[in-house]
């Protein structure tokens, strides 16, 4: 489903600084994997290369049978488009649009008919247990709410590959375990193939599988 093959990461300044180096890694589909290692490590880096929204500097990274780097930026848009969904830390919702709203958009985006459109936001929405917030502001809502309108969107189009940044790390502990748990459920339902980077050690102990990065390097691969 997802392969690095030599995959190094450099962003250049004053002062070029490598992310991640040399990084081999196959990722199985339906896996769901913890990405783990302290800051500055380059757990974001990778996932943003393997979810497409930055190239590496050098090396290939396949997803479900496509090489990126054969991809024109209209492709990589695609690729994310229709295989994979993102859970960000902060939500990134639009503030002024409604928890149905906020999921409908990557459909218009699609150009889906209006009515298909709301029957699966509805039932995105229904799945993650918001089924009486439909109308809600994302500033009516809890931050767990908030977090599962997020998780809604991100399975829009029900992509494969689910990748999710630090996703219960702006939340209190019993909120985090909730949504934890509401992402192990839809893993099992939809067998997607997830990705988390987490520094909560609860999050990487639930996976079957844990990657311990340190200095851009892949120093651990435990698989339970």
């Amino acid at each position: 489903m997802i392969h690095l093959r030599g995959v190094s990461k450099q962003f250049d300044g004053k002062r070029k600084v490598t992310a991640l180096e040399r990084i081999d890694l196959s990722i199985a589909r339906s896996e769901m994997v913890s990405i783990i290692g302290p800051s500055g490590s380059g757990k974001s880096t990778l996932l943003n290369l393997i979810g497409g929204l930055d190239r590496p500097s050098q090396g290939e990274i396949e997803i479900d049978g496509e090489t990126l780097s054969t991809l024109d930026d209209d492709g990589l848009t695609r690729v994310r488009r229709d295989k994979i969904g993102f859970i960000f830390q902060f939500f990134n919702l639009l503030p002024t649009l409604s928890s149905l709203e906020n999921v409908s958009l990557p459909l218009h985006l699609r150009g889906w008919p209006r009515k298909k459109i709301e029957a699966r936001a509805r039932e995105l929405l229904d799945l993650v247990q918001l089924k009486g917030r439909l109308e809600h502001l994302p500033d009516e809502l809890s931050g767990g709410e908030r977090q599962r309108v997020a998780i809604a969107r991100a399975l829009s189009v029900f992509p494969p590959i689910l990748l999710a940044d630090e996703p219960t790390g702006n939340l209190d502990t019993a909120t985090g375990a909730e949504i934890l748990r509401l992402i192990h459920d839809l893993h099992d339902r939809l067998r997607a193939t997830v990705l988390i980077v987490t520094h909560d050690a609860a999050i990487s102990e639930s996976c079957s599988r844990t990657i311990l990065l340190r200095d851009g390097r892949i120093v651990e691969d435990v698989r339970r």
